[in-house]
Formats: structure tokens, sequence, C-alpha cells
């Protein structure tokens, strides 16, 4: 069973005067409940002025990226602000019945796409309010689960988290990691199948890896970074990642280096065993986008070393599996919505290599080999289509779906047709499906029942055109019959970038959002992966600016419509869509009434100084280039904020243990906003202890989240939701 662990998703998806803090001892909320007038924290300044081509820029708030476990002043900075926020929060009438009703949402079982490793099936299961979902494993089909793991043993506040999961071939053993306090760096450690005991191997310092083992189950591949200086692991850039093998009862330190590249400081490795345990094919990469150097290693020679295969860091080739000597890529070369072939390790010339499975209409998202049959996963329009092929590439099937949605999975071994799948949509609940490549014969395996009639609501797909006539997709869902009159509130989302597509799937978030009374609006904008590399080059570097054209262009459409209008409708993103609600909110703040930008890359000039940023110029460029430093500098949510502007109701969301997207980004757009806001919307930062960009947030912290956001919207938006 081959798996990539899916890199570019995984990297991310950036003269002192001091003014005083005298309002550290005062009432940080001055006004009553109704007026919701705030009295925010002053922040010092600093007068610090960086150059850039020639261009002085200033960076009055510097101080902030500072570490909060290195600086008491940031740690008081940090709680001054939260007070600020949480009494506002809290005196929003409605917050406590959205958290009861979010808590009630969340209290339904889940279960996990299982994998099917020695004749056991392994899958996640949480039974509703678990802070961490556990892993079960079942001997066969019909016997009843054990559990294998549960993180919510590991810490009292459920910080812990498991970092992924891996069983050997041989059925003695399965590999872990450990997440803490949701940090990127992860633990390894090894639990015995037959005692449910760990053992005494305990591997430091992994990050962007997964772990794969030798096919005799004697240990497993695995890369990793040299130990960072103390005190500098949070923030200091990742270089030198290596490739290790580590044999079971051994100490680290005894690990064999299999691959490293120390001239190239800036390259990672991802290390993958064939399923017939013949090949290790690494996967070289340098940045977010998929453009990978691939070697291979013939592990039945014990003298053999790595061969390089594919040179030159220009195209995607993701491994799906192999036939023997053939090893079988998901590439986009010459394909920019991608393609299958093969390249035979005993052949390699690219005059050799073969092509399977040709380029279609829609964009090839996964393959895997299951059995004697390729399962090709596509995008059509952002929604899942899932067609089977034999090896030669020759159609047998199309894999028939509950609906417009999306199916995730389809792992499985090149000697057993046994696969399963997950399906959700936006309005139907997550169900896990068993399905057989050789008589394409599905059957039920687990439903998630929750506490939310999906038949109220309806899920359409629109299409709209940007500024510069671009014909961009967008999913609407709402309650069936809603008058299209402007009245509606709606939350916009978006996040345009580093080739990710956002596809239709279930959220209890959501279904809170939609008994509210609200519209869910998601914009496929370019930047993200829907359309294959072409979309996806459409706005990064020099052409960001189309994304938040997209993204704007989104937001009057849903205005010319009639879903909503400019008082009713907030925007909301994530990470690189934390940047985008940061930028589009500088260059149209009069179009929104509310605005959450989460975990976002605020400061476009200093993104790449810290962890994983450097990365990222893949997307945005690099401020050392000088053209795009003139296009980073012209939308960068920090420096394009404007004195005296009337902004719309913001609330900006970050961790303090976030090492992605250090938290320094969203501290200082925030301490910067609150500064220039020229009007009486509230302009607040809620940052969260113990927690990082979001993998491994405790179940009860996230249901405190979400009833914070939709309390903030329905205070903001004017809502008078029944609760």
């Amino acid at each position: 069973m081959v798996r990539l662990s899916a890199v570019a998703l995984s990297i991310l998806l950036l003269g002192a005067c001091d003014a005083g803090s005298g309002a550290a001892d005062a009432d940080p909320v001055a006004a009553t409940e109704s007026s919701m007038s705030i009295t925010y924290p002053e922040t010092r300044t600093v007068d610090h002025v960086d150059v850039y081509h020639g261009v002085p820029v200033a960076d009055p708030y510097r101080w902030l990226e500072t570490d909060v476990r290195e600086s008491a002043e940031v740690r008081d900075w940090v709680e001054r602000e939260n007070a600020v926020t949480r009494k506002y929060l809290d005196a929003i009438p409605s917050r406590p019945a959205i958290e009861r009703r979010l808590t009630e949402l969340w209290d339904f079982a889940r279960y996990g796409v299982p994998e099917k490793e020695a004749g056991r099936y392994f899958y996640t299961f949480n039974d509703g309010l678990m802070n961490q979902d556990q892993v079960l494993v079942q001997d066969a089909l019909d016997s009843e689960p054990r559990v294998l793991f549960d993180p919510n043993t590991w810490s009292k506040d459920g910080t812990v988290a498991l970092g992924g999961y891996w069983p050997d071939p041989a059925g003695r053993y399965v590999a872990y990691l450990i997440q803490d306090g949701g940090s990127d760096w992860r633990t390894a450690k090894v639990r015995d199948l037959s005692t449910g005991e760990d053992l005494a191997d305990r591997l430091e310092w992994l990050k962007f890896t997964g772990l794969s083992w030798a096919k005799d189950g004697s240990g497993f591949y695995y890369s990793r970074y040299p130990a960072p200086e103390q005190g500098a692991q949070f923030q200091s850039l990742n270089k030198n990642q290596a490739v290790y093998f580590h044999r079971i009862g051994t100490a680290q330190g005894e690990d064999r280096l299999v691959y490293a590249r120390p001239d190239h400081p800036d390259w990672g490795f991802d290390a993958a065993v064939t399923d017939d345990g013949r090949y290790l094919v690494l996967t070289m990469w340098i940045g977010t986008d998929s453009r990978y150097q691939i070697a291979y290693q013939d592990l039945r020679d014990p003298k053999a070393s790595p061969v390089l295969l594919v040179e030159g860091f220009e195209n995607d080739y993701t491994l799906a599996g192999n036939d023997g000597s053939r090893l079988i890529f998901r590439t986009n070369l010459d394909a920019p919505r991608g393609r299958l072939i093969a390249i035979d390790v005993t052949k390699p010339a690219r005059a050799d290599w073969q092509e399977l499975v040709p380029e279609g209409r829609d964009l090839l998202e996964s393959a895997e080999r299951i059995g004697d049959r390729l399962v090709a996963g596509y995008l059509q329009d952002a929604h899942s289509r899932v067609e089977v092929f034999d090896l030669a590439g020759k159609r047998v099937t199309t894999v028939e779906l509950p609906g417009i949605g999306t199916a995730t999975g389809f792992s499985g071994h090149y000697d057993d047709p046994e696969t399963f799948f997950g399906y959700s949509s936006f309005n139907a609940a997550p169900a896990v499906y068993r399905y057989r490549v050789d008589t394409d014969e599905r059957t039920p395996f687990r439903a998630s029942k929750v506490d939310f009639d999906s038949s109220d609501y309806v899920v359409e797909q629109v299409f709209y055109e940007s500024k510069d006539g671009t014909r961009v997709p967008m999913f609407l869902t709402h309650r069936k019959g809603i008058k299209l009159d402007g009245s509606n509130p709606t939350l916009l989302y978006g996040y345009g970038g580093f080739d990710i597509s956002l596809t239709p799937s279930f959220s209890i978030t959501r279904a809170a959002w939609l008994e509210l009374g609200g519209v869910y609006a998601v914009a496929n904008l370019r930047g993200g992966g829907e359309y294959g590399e072409e979309w996806h080059k459409a706005g990064t570097k020099l052409k960001k600016q189309n994304v938040f054209d997209d993204f704007i262009a989104a937001a009057e459409y849903l205005e010319k419509s009639g879903y909503t209008r400019r008082d009713k409708l907030a925007i909301m993103g994530g990470s690189n869509g934390g940047l985008l609600v940061g930028a589009v909110l500088n260059q149209r703040p009069e179009l929104f009434g509310a605005a959450i930008p989460e975990v976002g890359v605020m400061d476009m000039l200093r993104f790449n100084q810290f962890t994983a940023g450097r990365f990222w110029v893949d997307d945005y460029g690099s401020p050392e280039n000088p053209d795009e430093f003139k296009a980073l500098y012209a939308y960068s949510p920090y420096h394009n904020i404007r004195d005296g502007a009337c902004y719309p109701a913001v609330l900006v969301l970050t961790a303090d243990h976030d090492d992605r997207v250090v938290p320094g980004h969203s501290f200082k757009y925030a301490a910067r906003l609150q500064k220039a806001q020229g009007c009486d919307h509230p302009v607040l930062i809620r940052i969260e202890t113990r927690a990082g960009h979001g993998a491994g947030t405790p179940t009860q912290k996230q249901i405190e989240e979400y009833a914070d956001k939709w309390a903030f919207l329905v205070r903001n938006l004017g809502m008078t939701p029944e609760l």
C-alpha cells in the first residue's frame, strides 16, 4: 500500500518610542451590552524600518513577532487582548444557546475510512464529544472492534493528538506520530498489536513526513530535521531534512541514514515503500508546488543505493503503485489536468515511458493501484467522480456515488481487491462504504446519524464572472424556499491557493450556521486546484490579485442575485484564506458587514523568515525578487491597512502555539487594524492557547471557537435567530 504524505497539503496547508500600556488595569469593555463600545488595550509601537529594493517599509509592531514562550511582554499583550474579546463575546445574549446547539449537533458517532493491513481493519472513531478520535481495529469485518489508541488519555486538556498511524505489513506493530499542543513537530512511537503496549522506540524532530514500513516489518523509513537550537524550535526555518531507516528495538541514534542532500538544505523528502516491498521511492520537493524529483532504490539488493529516475523539479510525479518493475505515477507532464504514466526502472529513458490513462476534461486528483485495477479520483467542477481502469489503462467502470459531493479514501493493496471510501456533501452526513474493484460491488460499512434535517436544505452550484471575465464556480447551501430579497445573512468562504481544492463536505459547524438562518457560500477561486495546474498558476505570484478579484466578484454576485446585501454579508478564510480575507478587506471594506480571518499570512514581506514559510514562495513569490516584492507589498494585509478607513466588524483568530503560520502575523495585523479603524465596528483578536494551526485541536475547543464565531456574526449581521 503506497501513500505519499501529501507534502504540499501538509506544508500548508507568514529606534524605539514606547507609547506605554496604561490600559492594562482598565476594564477592557467600557460600555453596556447593547452598545458594545470597546476600549482596546494600548499596544506600543517601535521605530523600525526595513528597506526592500530601495523602498523603506515601516514595521511598528515588529516586537509582536516574538514567541509568547520567550516574551513576557507578548504574553501580557495576548492576555489583555483576549480579555477584551472575551468580554465582548460573552456579552452576546445568543452565545450560550449557540454553544449548546453546537454541542448537541457535535454529539454523533463519526467513523474514519478503514485501512486494511495484514487482514485487519484500522479506522478512527469518535463517539461524538471525545476531544480526540480513537483508533479502532477489527480482526475481521464481522468481529467486534477494540480500541488501539485513545489519545483522550494522553493529556488532561485534550491537546495531545494522534498525528497519523501506520500498521506494519507483517501484522505485529503499528508506528504512530504524536502531536503536542498543535505544533507541526511530531514524535514517533511503536505499539505492539498483540499486547497493546508501546515499545521503547521513540523518535524526535519529525515534521512533514509519513512513516513507510519495510515489507518484513523490521522497521520503517521516515524523514526528519536536525534538532533545532533551544528556544528556536517554533520559529526557526526548517532546513536539512534527511531520510532515515529505523530498525525496531533500537535507539534513534542508531538509525541508518538513507538519503540526504546537505548541498541542498532547502530540499525535503518523502520515502515510500512500494506495496510489494520491492522498491523504496524517494520523492524530493522544494516547496509547496507539486514539482518533484524521483529516485528509487531496489530493496532486494542490500548493496543498492538510491538511483535518480526523474531529474529536475518541473512536474508532479505522485506514486500510485507499481506493476513489477513499472512504477505508476499521476503526473501533469504535458497534461495540466493530469494523466497516468508508467516508468519501467529497467528502461528509464523518457522515450520509453508509457501513457496509461490520458488527460481528460476533468482534473485527475488521485490514483492508486488496488488489486489488478487503478482507481482514479477526478474533480468534475469541484465535486468527485471516480473511475476504475485496468493496469493497461482501459476504463472498466465508474464508481457510483450517492450524489454531488466528495469521495475520499480508496487506498489498498496490489493483491487485494477490497477498499473503502468515505462520502459526504454540504447537506449529507458522512458515510463509509466498502468497495470491491473486481466486482464493482458497493456496500455500506458505517454511517453517521446527525440531529440535523438535511431535507430542509438545498445545495446548488452556480457560476459567475470574475473581473477579467473568468468563469468561477461557487457552491451555495441554504434553507429551501428562501426569498432572494437581499435579507439573508450570508457567509462567504474562500481559500484560493497552493493547488488546494474546496469540495462539498459535511460540517457540523456549517449545519449550525444554516439552522441560524444563514446562507453558506464556497467560492472555488483561482489559485486552488479545482481545474488543474493552469487554474492554480493563474492565482499565484504576480497573478495573485486574480484570487482577490474572484472573491470580490463572488460577493458582488451574491448581492446582485438577491441572496444578501452588504451589511448581511460576512467573509471567512483560514491560513492562505486568512490572507485572502485580510487583502480583500483592505481593497473593498465597504462590501462586507463582518469578517473572520483565521491563522492568516498577514505580513507578506516576512512570511519566509519563519518555520515553513520559505516553502510558500512557490505560490506567493519572494520579497527578495524586485517584481514579486512590488506585488506582495501591494496587497500585504498588514501593510495596506488605511488609517481612518471604516472597516467592517473583524474577528481575527490565531493560536499561540501555531508554528505553521506563526501568530505574529495575526498579532501585528490586529494591532495595526485596531489603531487604524475609523468607525465603531469592533476589531477583535481571539488567541487560542495550547493550540496550533488547527490539526489536533480538541473537540471542546472547536465547539467554543465556533460558538464565538457564530455569535460574533449574529451580533454584527443583525441576525435574530430562533434558539
